[in-house]
C-alpha cells in the first residue's frame, strides 16, 4: 500500500454527494471545479463538506494506492481564507500569470519528492507507517515553507538601490 502525506489545498467545491453502499456504509464524495474527487467515510466531515457546495474551501486530504486503485481521501474541510486585495480580490500574482501555490502546499510537494532521501532509501523493504512518514517529512516541510515565505517577503520589499 502506498500512502502520501497529508496535503492542504484551496478548492472550489462543485458538489458533494452522499452515497450509501450495499453494506449500508455511507460515503461522501466531494468534487472540485477540476473534477477531482475526494472521498470520506466520516459522517462529520461529509456533512461539513455539504455546507461548502458552490463555495471555496480549504481541504485536507491524503492519497493512497490500494489494490491497484488510486484513492484520494478527504481528511478535513474548512473555510478558505478571505481574499486580501483592496477590493476583496487577490488580483494577479506578481509578474502576472497563474497564482502561486501556497507555501505549505509547495513545501509538502517538495518534502514528498525528497522522501526517498529523507528516509534513506528509494525502495524500503517494508511499508513506512503514515505517522512515521509524517514525523520524518514534517520538519523538512516546515523548513521549506519558511524559505518560501522568506523569499516571498523579500520579493515584496521595495528596491532601495534607486
Amino acid at each position: 500500500m502506498g500512502y502520501s502525506a497529508g496535503v492542504e489545498r484551496e478548492v472550489q467545491v462543485r458538489e458533494v454527494e452522499e452515497l450509501t453502499g450495499r453494506s449500508g456504509t455511507t460515503r461522501f464524495v466531494l468534487r472540485d471545479d477540476d473534477a477531482t474527487e475526494y472521498t470520506t467515510f466520516r459522517d462529520r466531515i461529509g456533512k461539513e463538506a455539504m455546507r461548502f457546495r458552490g463555495k471555496r474551501a480549504r481541504i485536507e486530504f491524503h492519497e493512497e494506492e490500494r489494490r491497484g486503485f488510486h484513492n484520494v481521501y478527504l481528511d478535513g474541510i474548512g473555510p478558505a481564507p478571505e481574499p486580501s486585495g483592496p477590493d476583496g480580490a487577490d488580483g494577479p500574482p506578481p509578474g502576472g500569470g497563474r497564482a502561486a501555490q501556497p507555501a505549505d502546499e509547495s513545501a509538502w510537494d517538495t518534502a514528498v519528492e525528497a522522501a526517498p532521501w529523507i528516509l534513506g532509501t528509494r525502495e524500503p523493504e517494508e511499508a513506512v507507517a503514515p505517522e512515521e512518514l509524517y514525523e520524518r517529512l514534517h520538519p523538512f516541510k516546515e523548513l521549506v515553507a519558511d524559505d518560501i515565505r522568506k523569499a516571498g517577503a523579500e520579493d515584496d520589499e521595495p528596491d532601495r538601490r534607486s
